[in-house]
């Protein structure tokens, strides 16, 4: 994560490029912009922004390109729904790269790994679970709050470690190895940090989480 230029050869750049900007476009069209009226949600986007770009400087690696630090995509998409999500974590990597922690001409790259596969793990497991499982504030927090975070992380390792592999930046043995385990324990702290930042909006703040309902998971009238 937080790839600087030139790790990945023109192509591979050119291709996240070309992927990233109509999916950027679709996402800003897509984005629920009203929600960002009312002052408490707006003040809660751009915290998260702000907070990340803090929690994103802070990061482990061994080599180039193969850092590890949390990502905070879950808690977005619950929040504000994956459109503003993807938005906000694109955002995110702007200060990153303005502080020189990622390359500008990787933003593309970084962006679809990052933003594009963390919050599309996020989205996609919180639509199962909402279909697949009963509405109840327990299966709400474990499910989308600590599981469908530590697997958002895990799926970024394993799309990246892939990326890495086909491009032939790094031998594929050698990410197998010495990258991808670790992500099984930034796993286990992004469920912890994202469940409880979670379960503190489901009972203090519901109203910061998309579609959260109060009657509907607190039994509310």
């Amino acid at each position: 994560m937080n790839l600087p230029d030139g790790l990945l050869d023109g192509s591979w750049t050119l291709t996240a490029w070309l992927l990233f900007v109509p999916l950027a476009l679709f996402a800003v069209w897509q984005a629920p912009w009203a929600v960002l009226a009312d002052s408490v949600r707006l003040n809660a986007f751009l915290g998260m922004i702000v907070a990340l770009i803090l929690l994103w400087q802070m990061k482990a690696g061994i080599k180039p390109g193969l850092s590890l630090h949390l990502l905070g995509a879950t808690v977005f998409a619950l929040s504000f729904g994956w459109a503003l999500a993807f938005v906000g974590l694109c955002l995110v990597l702007v200060g990153v790269s303005l502080n020189g922690a990622a390359g500008w001409q990787a933003f593309a790259a970084n962006a679809l790994l990052m933003a594009g596969v963390g919050v599309a793990a996020s989205h996609a497991l919180h639509q199962l679970v909402r279909r697949l499982l009963p509405p109840q504030l327990f299966v709400y927090i474990f499910c989308n709050g600590f599981f469908a975070s530590a697997l958002a992380v895990m799926a970024v390792g394993v799309v990246s470690c892939l990326v890495f592999a086909a491009a032939g930046t790094y031998p594929a043995d050698y990410l197998t190895g010495e990258y991808l385990p670790y992500f099984l324990l930034l796993g286990f702290s992004e469920a912890w940090l994202s469940g409880m930042l979670t379960t503190l909006f489901a009972v203090y703040r519901p109203d910061l989480l998309a579609d959260f309902k109060d009657a509907q998971f607190l039994g509310k009238k």
